[in-house]
């Protein structure tokens, strides 16, 4: 195993990847690790009131700033417009290319079974790169990877058609404070887009405290992060030994069959610091 591992995550939108692998990305880059994160979409339709325009470059920022407390070597935003990502050739040569370029040791995104266009074809998109990284004479002008990156995919709560298999899981509740300041960050969704569109439709921050804004976070996302605990809690004890058994939150991981070929173990061992 490298002493120096590359991170890839692509996530659908500004704040997809801080929720799906923030705390992994936080403890991996202060263990000298190389995370980046890419958002296949500009985020320009997540708000009520703002303009498309305007938004795309506050959701930028918030992006920016996120990845300053992360510690990420970069937080990329592609200039695809929220609602509008399709799985067509153009797409697909991006992100080859993105690859190629970052030379990752591991590839991470959203499973192609989830409730958003933008999270399906994303997670397609990365799927489709997963052996063409490696063909030289396609995308020619951007030399192949070194080695075949591994493929996974981040926890979600779908079933259909299956759930997710935890293979890997990350305790995430010693750099919790931290995560919910890089999703502090993004407050064009966490305190007015997701609010209103959850019907919370006077909701206003602007009196809550940062300890009281982490909390509302908390009460409102941190099911999914409990949830995915409880999913790998055999995971977790195997990875952690008894102490995994405390485990309250997690991120949590699936082997993708694409890409390099690796062990469950060996897969673990990746994410560890």
């Amino acid at each position: 195993m490298p002493s120096q591992r590359r991170f890839l995550f692509f996530g659908a939108h500004p704040d997809d990847s801080d929720l799906l692998f923030g705390g992994t990305a936080i403890k991996l880059a202060r263990a000298g690790h190389a995370v980046k994160f890419v958002s296949a979409c500009n985020g320009d339709c997540g708000h009520q009131s703002m303009s498309s325009p305007d938004l795309a470059k506050r959701r930028f920022l918030e992006a920016q700033a996120s990845a300053k407390i992360a510690g990420l070597v970069e937080y990329e935003v592609l200039p695809i417009p929220d609602c509008r990502l399709e799985c067509n050739l153009s797409n697909r040569e991006t992100f080859i290319r993105i690859i190629r370029r970052f030379q990752p040791d591991v590839v991470i995104s959203h499973r192609s079974c989830d409730y958003h266009a933008d999270h399906r074809n994303t997670g397609q998109l990365v799927m489709d790169a997963a052996y063409l990284v490696k063909v030289p004479l396609y995308c020619a002008d951007t030399p192949i990877v070194a080695k075949n990156p591994v493929f996974a995919y981040s926890y979600d709560r779908f079933v259909d058609p299956r759930p997710l298999r935890p293979d890997a899981a990350v305790e995430i509740d010693s750099v919790m404070d931290t995560k919910l300041a890089m999703l502090q960050c993004h407050q064009s969704q966490f305190f007015e887009w997701l609010p209103w569109d959850k019907g919370f439709k006077d909701f206003n921050q602007n009196n809550m405290s940062t300890a009281e804004q982490r909390q509302w976070i908390i009460d409102q996302w941190g099911i999914r992060f409990k949830a995915a605990a409880d999913l790998a809690r055999q995971t977790l004890v195997e990875t952690y030994g008894a102490a995994g058994n405390n485990v309250k939150n997690a991120e949590v991981f699936e082997l993708s069959p694409y890409g390099a070929a690796v062990s469950i173990d060996e897969f673990r061992q990746l994410f560890k610091p």
